[in-house]
């Protein structure tokens, strides 16, 4: 008769190091113990955090947090790559954000990050066709972090979004793998079309401040965007572009302009 094989227990090296973490923050300031045990340490894993920590950023008196909660957690539970994207987003994070040193922090404190995630549940929710409660994500989200991701857009994973105030992505906009954009950006439409109608970012892409990619265009990989600009056409990639409207300056500079945050031209 053949031998069970043990089961080998999951490693989740993300997941331990904000654990260690969060331990460490409590012996630092004990006062924030009731919070990042509620945050962290009362879960057994990311997934259960993040819906946690989602729940509680969006709940309000029309929807419970124990409802959205059970939501929550039906989505990390039926799609496992929720909670890889997220881990990824936290890595992106810690790598490219100077004000970033732990693992935690996006977690606890980092609007930017809660509302990618909060994001990655309503978009779930609209694949799986309850888009009246991926609308609500969506509100709750633009009410709660100032950032507005229609459900229907598809982001991909490394993504980081520094300070993220006035974030807008649109209902048609595709935004690549690790992808690094600051405040007050816009992916957003032009005219009253009905259609595919946002701009589609490569991987790697850099976007500066309060830039604004209008329209059906292309931006290609490890290009950047210069703070300001206006972006009407598509840009090849590897490219630097900037102004109003939005022209090719130089090269990228670098092969991964997300990865380094370099803004400087020529650099």
């Amino acid at each position: 008769m053949a031998k069970t094989q043990p089961r080998v227990a999951q490693v989740d090296p993300v997941w331990e190091r904000m654990t260690q973490e969060a331990e460490q923050a409590i012996r630092d300031e004990p006062l924030l113990g009731g919070q990042i045990h509620s945050a962290l340490l009362h879960h057994p894993s990311i997934e259960n955090a993040l819906a946690y920590r989602v729940a509680m950023k969006l709940s309000n008196s029309e929807m419970s947090e124990q409802l959205l909660r059970e939501i929550c957690d039906e989505a990390y539970a039926a799609d496992p790559t929720l909670a890889n994207a997220a881990r990824a987003d936290i890595v992106a994070t810690f790598e490219r954000d100077p004000a970033c040193h732990r693992f935690l922090q996006p977690l606890l404190y980092f609007k930017g990050f809660q509302a990618v995630q909060a994001y990655r549940v309503a978009h779930w929710l609209w694949t799986e066709g309850r888009r009246d409660l991926a609308y609500f994500f969506q509100m709750r989200s633009s009410e709660v972090f100032g950032i507005d991701i229609h459900p229907a857009a598809r982001i991909g994973q490394g993504i980081m979004i520094d300070h993220a105030h006035s974030i807008v992505i649109g209902e048609t906009a595709v935004v690549g793998n690790n992808v690094s954009m600051l405040h007050s950006v816009t992916l957003g439409g032009t005219g009253k079309e009905d259609d595919d109608r946002h701009p589609k970012i490569g991987d790697g892409v850099l976007i500066g401040a309060g830039a604004k990619v209008l329209g059906n265009i292309r931006i290609g990989h490890c290009s950047r965007i210069a703070a300001g600009s206006v972006v009407l056409h598509d840009v090849e990639p590897c490219k630097t572009v900037a102004g109003v409207p939005a022209k090719v300056v130089g090269e990228a500079g670098c092969d991964q302009p997300a990865m380094s945050m370099n803004h400087l031209f020529g650099g």
